[in-house]
């Protein structure tokens, strides 16, 4: 992985990781890429890699809508599976390796617990409508990383830091405010951010509103990197 310093911003390459180069990798891209259109790896893959830690799950974003993405990796003899193909996802598998594509989208419009969403082809409007500054970070095959929103160096000085205004993002889903305390557990350094904190603190209320299942799936992943009494003592 390599970073260099630029005048405006700060770009980085992947360089030649295992997961980028391995052969089912390789032929999901392909399939993707076969009528021209691009395609990048996303979210997690990418901030883990550039924050040397190890990669789990490989996502893949393009702006193909998902009833194009299915042909095109059926012609190429890969199963793809329609799992959420009203808001853009399918899976593919490949070698036993599964990769969760998402057509390229922005909100147009939120309650805080669902979101109603239209395609786009534009890669910087599908980054903004990301919670966290780190999460909107995409790289092309070759690792070369986009980074429409200071991820990098948000990610380099340990800042979890919200897209935009921190409430704005958290009304559009309120388990973000959750999703804020495990992501600064697990990346982030002292001090918190005080806008995340702010419209955390005013938006608490507002997990009651969202299913118990959700906040449970979320408390669960917070309680493998972050003591619970630790939320509640910064949304007093």
């Amino acid at each position: 992985m390599i970073l260099r310093n630029t005048r405006k911003e700060q770009k980085a390459n992947l360089g030649a990781q295992p997961w980028l180069t391995a052969s089912q990798t390789r032929d999901v891209i392909k399939a993707l890429t076969a009528d021209g259109a691009e395609a990048r790896f996303v979210g997690g893959c990418v901030r883990d890699t550039l924050d040397n830690r190890p990669v789990k799950d490989i996502d893949i974003a393009t702006p193909t809508k998902p009833t194009a993405v299915i042909k095109l990796l059926e012609r190429s003899n890969i199963k793809a599976i329609p799992t959420g193909i009203s808001h853009g996802t399918v899976t593919a598998v490949c070698k036993q390796k599964s990769f969760q594509i998402t057509t390229l989208r922005h909100d147009v419009e939120t309650d805080g617990r669902h979101a109603k969403v239209i395609f786009t082809d534009d890669w910087a409007a599908d980054a903004k409508r990301r919670d966290f500054t780190i999460n909107a970070l995409s790289a092309d095959p070759t690792g070369e990383v986009y980074d429409y929103n200071e991820g990098i160096s948000d990610l380099k000085h340990g800042k979890v830091r919200f897209i935009g205004n921190a409430q704005d993002r958290i009304d559009e889903d309120y388990l973000r405010i959750l999703r804020f305390f495990r992501f600064q557990g697990v990346y982030g350094l002292p001090p918190l951010d005080d806008d995340a904190i702010a419209a955390s603190r005013s938006r608490a209320h507002k997990l009651s509103e969202l299913s118990g299942e959700r906040v449970r799936d979320e408390l669960l992943k917070i309680l493998l990197v972050l003591n619970p009494a630790d939320i509640l003592c910064h949304m007093r």
